[in-house]
């Protein structure tokens, strides 16, 4: 058994180290001006070290009854049970830490009204009048009062559950909504944040299951017949009927080429960058722009364009049905504006050799597989942008010549 401490060994002692007193209590020597003294417990099979205060400040006499009264409290009686005591200070530290980031950070629905603020004038009547009455309905009264740092996945569970399958698409949109809003409110230095509304393996496992989809195509027009139709409607006059031209070149979906504006045009790259706010799956997406795509873009752009690309004739934002008005007009109405993707993907795999990551990266389409996912995180835009070249010839059969004076 080791002997007791004597004052002058705690005086004269200054090789580094831990030197034993008894029944758990340490002095322990970092330096000849640094000592302090410490109890050491074990509680649920951990050793726990609690700093007793510097030598400077407590006494040997001193340090032996805070060991005694920290024993106790490990201890316990009969009518109290025994403490953690280097847990419950850390404990305090960590609500204490917690109190001070909820004064300081706005709660959840604040971030989401500025969010909303912010991005108003761009958006369209659906996006204004989905996005506050949605997370209104199914966000606030969960999360509304929290801060973005407490926010956790178990509340995200909570809110999505009641209308993960009777709300299927509604429930899909809020929680991108709140991922996008959180994501927002982030410190981008924050390499370890996971986002507490990301739809990860555990969150949709924990979810009820889903019944499968019946899968409704959009009725499309089989790619043997585009590039007549594309002579068609290189006829047609106005400003819905260069929408779709633009929308059939890059493939892309109906909102995010109804709600193009010029400011996400890049000229001297080519390329298209759609935010992830106005893309399915909430990620931005680059599309580079082929040749007929930009000879579209040249013939609506001018010194007095407001910031949209298709403007209405009030220079507002195009109704969605624009485009099929268009094609009611030239007697297409059998087919719908979404389905020109399906008409493209069709003729991409029957008539090409691309690979399947390079035709979906140009759909803009999710993997199927997280584990391919994974590995192709990248857009693919150089391959890419050949393929759309390809398309776009494919489409420009009968206007070859035209497009041949234009250089291209």
């Amino acid at each position: 058994m080791a002997s007791k401490l004597k004052p002058l060994d705690v005086e004269r002692e200054t090789r580094p180290g831990k030197y034993p007193d008894g029944d758990g209590l340490y002095l322990v020597v970092a330096s000849a001006t640094s000592k302090n003294w410490n109890y050491r417990y074990w509680k649920a099979g951990k050793q726990r070290w609690l700093g007793l205060g510097s030598v400077k400040d407590v006494s040997l006499k001193d340090a032996r009854l805070a060991r005694d009264a920290a024993r106790l409290r490990v201890k316990g009686d009969r009518s109290t049970p025994g403490v953690d005591i280097v847990q419950e200070k850390r404990a305090t530290r960590e609500e204490a830490k917690a109190a001070e980031i909820k004064v300081a950070l706005p709660p959840f629905k604040e971030c989401a009204e500025i969010y909303i603020r912010e991005r108003w004038s761009t958006w369209s009547k659906k996006h204004r009048n989905q996005w506050p009455s949605s997370l209104e309905r199914y966000a606030y009264p969960t999360i509304g009062k929290l801060t973005v740092p407490e926010i956790k996945p178990s509340h995200i569970y909570e809110l999505l559950r009641p209308i993960w399958i009777e709300k299927r698409e509604t429930a899909n949109r809020v929680r991108g909504r709140i991922e996008t809003i959180i994501a927002k409110n982030v410190d981008v230095d924050d390499s370890d944040f996971r986002n507490p509304a990301e739809l990860t393996k555990q969150l949709r496992e924990k979810l009820p299951r889903r019944p499968k989809r019946v899968v409704r195509h959009h009725p499309a027009l089989p790619y043997a017949e585009a590039s007549h139709f594309m002579a068609n409607l290189s006829t047609a006059a106005g400003i819905a009927a260069s929408m779709l031209r633009f929308l059939i070149f890059t493939v892309c979906r109906t909102n995010e080429v109804v709600e193009a504006r010029w400011a996400e045009i890049d000229r001297p790259t080519s390329t298209w960058k759609i935010p992830g706010e106005r893309m399915k799956m909430h990620q931005d997406h680059v599309v580079p722009l082929s040749e007929p795509a930009l000879a579209i873009l040249d013939a609506m752009r001018d010194d007095s364009q407001s910031g949209l690309i298709f403007p209405n004739p009030d220079g507002g934002m195009f109704s969605e049905n624009a485009m099929l008005a268009v094609l009611n007009r030239l007697g297409y109405g059998h087919v719908t504006v979404h389905g020109f993707r399906s008409t493209f993907a069709t003729w991409a795999e029957e008539c090409t050799d691309y690979p399947d990551g390079v035709r979906e990266a140009a759909l803009a389409h999710k993997y199927k597989s997280e584990t391919t996912a994974a590995y192709q995180r990248g857009q693919k835009l150089e391959k890419r942008r050949i393929l759309m070249k390809d398309w776009a010839r494919f489409l420009a059969v009968s206007d070859v010549i035209r497009f041949e004076e234009a250089g291209w």
